[in-house]
């Protein structure tokens, strides 16, 4: 499996070439997502920066996430990580936001194991998604999983993006047109 420098190059590359930014909220990870896309070279043409949420109200206060959603399922929960998202898009101004939320341990949270974990990337024009995580390892290891699954989802959202405006563009199947 490859680190997440690898996947935050990609990422960063992908976007720099749209002419495209990002921004990350994270709560579990507690800035290590940012700390890999700001490591490689050049990244301040494409990250606009990062919001640690790693309190409940910052969720709420500094993201906008619902306080009755956190009130109901806890920070811990697939629309959270979705709102988290959303809300470091518009806060930070960028095009792409990224969310991590989850348990990293060492002891279950809100009635969750170690290991449950949700990424969410919400983009222009409705685009995003939200991927459930069921890690295993310790701490660190559950962290650096989430890094490499929140670029991932990233990468995909923005391949299949592609795709779609291509398919539109140029006929719907993939074939070229006579």
């Amino acid at each position: 499996m490859s680190g997440p420098g690898s996947a935050a190059a990609g990422v960063l590359e992908t976007l720099a070439g749209r002419g495209q930014s990002l921004a990350v909220a994270e709560s579990l990870t507690g800035g290590l997502v940012a700390g890999a896309l700001t490591a490689v070279p050049g990244a301040s043409r494409v990250v606009r920066g990062s919001v640690t949420a790693y309190a409940t109200e910052v969720k709420r206060e500094v993201l906008g996430v619902d306080g009755a959603l956190l009130a109901a399922r806890g920070a811990v929960d697939g629309e959270v990580a979705r709102q988290m998202a959303s809300g470091v898009r518009r806060v930070l101004g960028a095009d792409w936001g990224l969310a991590t939320t989850g348990v990293a341990g060492p002891g279950p949270q809100d009635g969750h194991p170690v290991g449950t974990v949700f990424v969410a990337v919400q983009g222009p024009d409705g685009a995003g998604a939200v991927r459930r995580l069921s890690l295993a390892g310790d701490r660190d290891r559950i962290r650096q999983d989430t890094i490499r699954a929140v670029l991932a989802l990233l990468l995909s959202e923005l391949t299949e993006n592609t795709r779609a405006q291509d398919t539109e563009q140029h006929g719907g199947n993939g074939c070229l047109q006579p």
